[in-house]
């Protein structure tokens, strides 16, 4: 479907009461199991089960009134849901980065020095100094 298309049928839709949406939405559904050459793609868990109330509350003969209060509560919910969950996922991502990062560095190895001038050059001798002076010596 083109977008201005939509945008059309979303304008007319905005104008009608809930009822009529719903009676829209029972054709639609009528036409796709009748005409559709391939099924809609099936939304993500959360609205599948958002989608499920609200087919059962209006098997109920809810009013639309409170049928499109619980949705709007629902759709809330499923947000908030989607929303710890892709959080969720960034951490786990990270995670996995650094851990992969980690584990696939190499730890520095401490090599000595090698050549010539390792062999040959003997170590500096400390330089003697005194002392310092106990605490109990006080000697100037």
């Amino acid at each position: 479907m083109n977008d201005i298309l939509r945008e059309r049928l979303i304008r007319k839709l905005d104008t009608l009461p809930e009822e009529k949406i719903y009676q829209i939405l029972d054709y639609i559904d009528f036409l796709e199991s009748k005409y559709a050459p391939k099924l809609s793609t099936a939304p993500n868990p959360l609205k599948r089960f958002a989608e499920g109330v609200e087919d059962t509350l209006r098997a109920g003969r809810m009013s639309a009134g409170v049928i499109g209060g619980t949705m709007s509560v629902m759709n809330k919910a499923v947000g908030v849901v989607t929303d710890v969950a892709n959080a969720g996922k960034s951490v786990a991502t990270e995670i996995a980065g650094v851990v992969s990062a980690v584990t696939s560095s190499k730890p520095p190895t401490r090599a000595g020095p090698t050549g010539p001038a390792a062999t040959t050059t003997p170590p500096a001798s400390p330089s003697v100094q005194s002392p310092p002076p106990q605490p109990g010596d006080q000697r100037k």
